[in-house]
């Protein structure tokens, strides 16, 4: 691919990366050191999740996604594993229900409290018990709610449910790929995993370094690729334009990006050698906005490609530079940007060589930025489950329940609710509040220890009475509203003007350092001047 496709038409031509200052990093995080090619990192909009370094087992940090600055370096952890920790995922409709694999050869699904980690956290809601080697691939399936895919070192792929009774679950409910007569198929060790946009199809990158596509229900292998000319590590659904990414290396150990046909893997539709580096890529894609990200493991910079249903498919647009390498990059969900800054993507990159955890926001450039952008913001993908696991199973397909990010608008979920009823906690952390300032204009926010800065001055504060939070929830909460419920949200604003408190305590006392330090410069003048008297 030339780079004069960098100069084609495109909106997204002057997209640019704006990473966070330190004091909204999080700095001091032990990043892991495990040379395991997964992400060890996950977001949404109430928490971070890292991998970290420890001895004597496996553990992750849990961190508010406003708890930024210094990270204590003996603060609480999820440390419930006894080997070390190789992959963490969020649960994509419970902000706080997050999953983790393992070298102990399980997997553990965690409950986060609603105020975060407190003490250190070493009882998990599931384990998973099936695998007898260690666990490193999980993966949430992208409609259907508690459908978990885990793929280990013991050439098993299984599907669980984890909305089953007990504390341990030991049979999946599905059974991908597995050993066959003591024989260990290359196809059954995956290095990744990608679900279609429905959950219908499932990509994997093999042991043997081709692309295949599986059925997820009966573990049907119906495409497979060639590695003549590409040895795939990772693998990605391209959303909405009905192709497959893989990136890899060339037969000369060129890093490599190929684009294919899910229903025809013989031969490639694009593909292109990129550089000599030896990380690996992490490929990420919008598929609102049809924007590739490339980020390489080692590396400190990140490529933005268009992608489209046209050829040559594939349009440089730009990239981002740093001297600080990535090992490992989380991403936010769509619904936990900043449209009032036109920021499109976000990524949190894992430094470890300054044990630093640095957001990057990707932003597009536009005149009046505080305007909803309808162009770059569609509708997309919400934090609402289409179908439940049993009608999943099945054989029903549904497509992901899409969301607006515009402030003020919701929409109704177009799909039978599921008839499992879920706590009031998960029901608050998953809603938005929209509460509107006195000049009648509309803010979204979301619940009050998920959004950093939703109480500053320049919005309207929380609800102070009982009567005020009964306004601004009756509207959103599908049930009434009941002391209880406030009493929940109380605890979220408590939770906020904590956090609030600390960041005015943190400003104050780089203040008084600066102040320190000019008081003590104008006293060497001074000692100076009297000298040379």
């Amino acid at each position: 691919m030339s780079r004069h496709s960098s100069f084609r038409c495109s909106k997204f031509r002057h997209v640019y990366g704006k990473p966070a200052t330190k004091e909204h990093s999080y700095d001091g995080v032990p990043i892991t050191r495990s040379v395991h090619d997964n992400h060890h990192c996950s977001a949404n909009p109430c928490f971070i999740a890292v991998v970290t370094e420890c001895a004597g087992g496996g553990s992750f940090l849990v961190l508010p996604v406003h708890h930024t600055g210094r990270v204590d370096p003996q603060h609480p952890r999820v440390c419930g594993h006894s080997g070390r920790v190789l992959d963490v995922k969020w649960n994509p409709f419970d902000d706080h229900c997050i999953a983790s694999c393992s070298e102990d050869c399980t997997v553990k699904i965690w409950d986060i409290p609603v105020c975060g980690v407190q003490q250190n956290l070493t009882k998990a809601r599931k384990t998973l018990i099936g695998h007898s080697r260690r666990v490193g691939l999980i993966e949430w399936h992208p409609t259907a709610e508690n459908l978990l895919l885990s793929a280990a070192y013991d050439y098993k792929v299984l599907l669980w449910d984890v909305s089953q009774a007990g504390a341990v679950i030991r049979f999946p409910v599905r059974v991908v790929l597995m050993p066959v007569h003591h024989r260990y198929p290359s196809e059954a060790l995956l290095l990744s995993v990608s679900f279609n946009s429905d959950g219908s199809r499932l990509a994997a990158s093999c042991k043997d370094r081709r692309v295949r596509v599986l059925d997820p229900r009966t573990g049907k292998i119906l495409q497979v690729s060639s590695n003549k000319t590409h040895r795939a590590t990772k693998v990605l659904y391209i959303g909405g334009l009905k192709m497959l990414l893989s990136t890899g290396s060339s037969p000369w150990n060129h890093r490599q990006i190929v684009l294919w046909d899910p229903d025809d893997l013989s031969e490639p539709l694009y593909e292109e050698d990129l550089d000599g580096s030896a990380g690996v890529l992490f490929p990420f894609y919008d598929p609102d906005t049809h924007i590739l990200y490339l980020a390489g493991k080692g590396d400190g910079n990140i490529r933005y490609y268009e992608l489209s249903a046209e050829k040559p498919y594939i349009s440089f647009l730009t990239e981002y530079r740093s001297l600080l390498p990535q090992r490992g990059l989380g991403v936010m969900p769509k619904r936990g940007l900043d449209v009032n800054a036109c920021e499109v993507f976000r990524f949190y990159r894992l430094i470890a060589v300054k044990d630093l955890v640095e957001p990057l926001s990707m932003i597009v450039l536009r005149k009046e930025a505080s305007i909803f952008q309808e162009d770059l913001y569609p509708m997309t993908a919400g934090n609402q489950a289409a179908l439940t696991a049993q009608e999943w199973l099945s054989g029903i397909n549904r497509g992901p329940v899409l969301m607006s990010l515009k402030p003020g608008t919701r929409l109704a979920n177009p799909y039978p609710e599921s008839p499992a009823e879920k706590g009031l906690v998960r029901q608050l952390g998953n809603l938005r509040f929209q509460m509107g300032p006195a000049d009648g204009t509309q803010i979204p926010l979301l619940m009050y220890c998920c959004t950093p800065h939703c109480c500053e001055p320049a919005e309207r504060p929380p609800p102070t009475t009982e009567s005020e939070v009964r306004a601004g929830i009756d509207t959103v909460l599908p049930f009434p509203v009941t002391k209880s419920h406030i009493s929940v949200v109380s605890a979220f604003q408590l939770l906020q003007s904590f956090y609030r408190q600390q960041d005015e305590i943190r400003g104050l006392r780089e203040q008084l350092n600066q102040k320190e330090v000019s008081n003590t410069d104008n006293n060497r003048k001074q000692i100076k001047s009297m000298k040379r008297k």
